[in-house]
């Protein structure tokens, strides 16, 4: 052994002294506290300028940190703080030929790892012979562990360059909405090179300008809390580039049980003419036709594959799940899984191998023991202070209070991307509820597309004569045109509210809109005392929007996927609502002294609903918390029992933990003021300054920064490579004719 540690010095030694070249500025590292005091000092002197050349882009051998100590379930850090690994090139994929001349068999494919399109030769003879088309993002790998209610999840993509001269690949996909990105690593052969967290426009210069001077570099922004865009230049013919992305986040909890997802493909956003977000969306196109004429006018651009097209791109999900009590279910509707119990009560799931495609959000629940849930405070103190989660899990005492009459409002999303099972689960949904509403409630029912349309000039009365009505209306609904939901928003809010009536409107989507912040925005001036319940119907949906609509409208969530009851769901929805809501909650911790608690204004409390809040702390932790507030025209006070969990951070740099709970913290605190940007666009300047000083302390993903990694230990040959823009499916149940405007 010290004979191979002499000799691995030694060859690390000369391999530097061939190379002379100083520390990495800006691919090692990301965090600030990992980079030496000397490139600190260099790089606060470098600017990005075309004449610096070489300057900018240098680098030599670190040292690697030992390991951090962390839960045995969680998954491995990719790289440690501060290490920097010489390069030791793995074998290289044979280079296949390009587009046009591209004659390898789907045995070669398999042989030589090449990832590729199958494509009919014949357009309208989509079962007859194929040609294969080769595309650059070969896999992608996720490990997720969770402990508790928080998630931490390594996603891992795995590109290679299949063509015979460089390429830059660019990848648009999605996250969850609440995703905590504080981690990015860009692996080439051996060489692990740490992204660093800076402000989005000057990683965007130093990405471009690192990809004109032939260095391999990897870009990750944000364009959506949702949606991120992948860049990696310059990827030579058969090599590849590994990325590895970390992130946490917070569970969902509803009616007894717990939900993760992953989401595998972005929809297709509407991008409505008249809106603050012109030309800033999320745009459409055929495999190929990004950026060419005739494109989608959006800053962001998504390939689909027709529907005879199949990439080879696959996935492969690895879970270990720790709730802490026994499991007592646990479902997958969405994909096949496989799950094996593990010591302690764990449990590892797995994505089936034939269930790989990714084309549609993987979702698994479970089903905890016991009738009684505590409520979760969860705490971690580091260098900085102490943080804590609070899951808020609703008095029993709200399921015996009546509740008032209701106006209930049905809106449904009658747009083109919810034509077939979207629209049909929709309205399988609404005829359910229709049948199951109060005789003391009214009605109405609303449907949009290019325009909104509703049953009546006003809301109805229950009884069978209008309900038959009802039902006659919804059966007539079909999904076709544009998605022009602020008419719908309007037509649910904007008329008089019946005296006595408690206004909830259900809000029935696929959310597949650009203009988010605009539809916000028109809530919130709309609100007064109505509450909107957003429910996610499809396969992909965009969470971010349900989401939102739900925190803005005081309301809850619901999604509705391929494989889910409809009534079922509705049933829920009709049992939270047939309670009165905890309302102006206020907590006492006790000897516990909270601030910077987010999100500020506490959430009301629904039955089956817990709230999630997060905050700093001192003092000692409780073991119960008083809860105050108004349930109808009855206050109630309780003390709510609490398990306080403490779990290990995943690194620690420079005495602070990087784990789960700060990052859950910081990007919660992120998701308030975005909330606040969204429906008082006044206050953008002020607030998107605080959002980027918090990402930036942090190491966060957000809207005003971006992961950069550059390998500049050496430059690619020849230019900068042609850009290969990764196509995706059309998630499973949307047509590729309404997504897609073809001539």
């Amino acid at each position: 052994m010290k004979t191979k540690a002499i000799l691995w010095t030694t060859f690390a030694l000369l391999l530097s002294a061939i190379l002379s070249l100083p520390l990495l500025l800006t691919g090692c590292g990301s965090h600030p506290d990992w980079e030496p005091k000397a490139a600190n000092e260099r790089a606060a002197q470098s600017r990005l300028s075309p004449t610096r050349g070489m300057d900018m882009f240098q680098a030599a051998p670190g040292s690697v940190n030992n390991p951090p100590v962390g839960r045995e379930m969680s998954p491995v850090s990719f790289s440690q703080p501060g290490e920097e690994l010489w390069i030791i090139a793995k074998p290289q994929v044979p280079a296949v030929k390009p587009v046009g001349s591209f004659t390898q068999s789907p045995a070669d494919l398999a042989t030589t790892g090449t990832l590729a399109i199958e494509e009919p030769i014949d357009p309208h003879q989509p079962d007859g012979a194929k040609r294969y088309i080769p595309v650059p993002l070969k896999h992608t790998d996720v490990k997720a562990a969770v402990t508790a209610y928080i998630a931490t999840v390594d996603v891992t993509q795995q590109f290679q360059n299949p063509f015979d001269s460089k390429i830059e690949a660019v990848y648009v996909f999605p996250l969850p909405e609440n995703a905590a990105v504080n981690e990015f690593v860009m692996t080439i052969g051996e060489r692990k090179i740490r992204g660093l967290i800076k402000e989005r426009e000057e990683a965007e210069k130093i990405y471009y300008e690192a990809r004109r001077q032939g260095f391999n570099a990897a870009l990750l922004t944000q364009e959506r809390p949702n949606i991120f865009t992948q860049r990696v230049a310059n990827i030579e013919p058969g090599k590849a580039i590994d990325i590895h992305i970390r992130y946490f986040h917070t569970l969902a909890y509803a009616d007894g049980w717990y939900q993760w997802h992953f989401p595998m493909v972005v929809g297709p956003r509407y991008n409505p003419a008249d809106t603050s977000a012109a030309g800033t969306g999320i745009g459409a196109v055929g495999r190929g036709q990004a950026g060419g004429p005739g494109t989608s006018g959006q800053r962001t651009e998504i390939e689909y594959l027709k529907p005879a097209e199949r990439s080879g791109h696959d996935i492969a999900i690895d879970l270990s799940l720790d709730s802490g009590v026994k499991i007592e279910e646990l479902v997958s509707h969405s994909h096949q899984i496989k799950h094996t119990p593990l010591e302690g009560g764990q449990i590892k799931i797995t994505l089936d191998e034939q269930d790989r495609i990714p084309n549609k959000d993987f979702v698994v629940q479970w089903r905890v023991a016991g009738k009684e849930i505590k409520s979760n405070l969860l705490v971690h103190t580091d260098a900085r202070g102490g943080y804590f989660t609070l899951l808020l899990y609703p008095p029993h005492e709200l399921t015996y209070l009546p509740r008032q009459p209701m106006e209930m409002v049905f809106v449904l999303d009658c747009s083109g991307s919810m034509s077939g099972y979207p629209i049909e689960k929709s309205k399988d949904a609404i005829r359910h509820a229709l049948k199951t509403m109060n005789g003391e409630d009214t009605f109405q029912v609303i449907n949009f597309s290019n325009s909104a349309r509703q049953l009546g000039n006003a809301p109805l009365a229950v009884n069978d004569r209008n309900v038959q009505k009802a039902l006659a209306y919804v059966d007539s609904l079909k999904g076709e045109g544009g998605t022009e939901m602020i008419t719908g928003i309007k037509a649910a809010l904007d008329f008089p509210q019946s005296e006595g009536r408690q206004r909830v409107v259900a809000f029935l989507t696929d959310g597949y809109i650009g203009n988010e912040n605009d539809i916000l925005e028109a809530m919130s001036k709309r609100m007064n005392s109505a509450r909107v319940f957003s429910f996610g119907i499809g396969s992909s949906v965009n969470r971010h929007l349900i989401e939102s609509m739900a925190r803005v409208g005081k309301g809850a969530v619901a999604y509705v996927g391929p494989n889910d009851d409809g009534a079922e769901i509705m049933d829920h929805f009709f049992n939270r609502i047939s309670h009165p809501a905890l309302m102006d909650i206020d907590l006492d911790f006790g000897s516990m002294q909270v601030a910077d608690v987010f999100p500020k204004r506490i959430p009301d409390l629904f039955v089956g609903r817990p709230v999630l809040m997060v905050g700093r702390f001192t003092g000692p932790v409780p073991s119960t918390i008083r809860v105050r507030g108004m349930a109808g025209q009855e206050q109630i006070a309780m003390d709510v029992a609490v398990q306080t969990v403490n779990p290990a951070p995943s690194a620690v740099v420079a005495g602070n933990g990087i784990g789960g709970i700060p990052s859950v913290w910081a990007r919660m605190q992120i998701q308030d003021l975005a909330d606040h940007m969204a429906v008082n666009r006044n206050a953008q300047g002020e607030l998107s300054g605080e959002v980027k000083r918090i990402a930036l302390e942090y190491s966060l993903m957000s809207d005003y920064t971006a992961f950069i990694a550059v390998d500049s230990s050496r430059r690619t040959e020849g230019g900068s490579g042609t850009t290969v823009n990764v196509p995706v499916p059309v998630p499973q149940g949307v047509k590729y004719e309404t997504t897609v405007k073809e001539d």
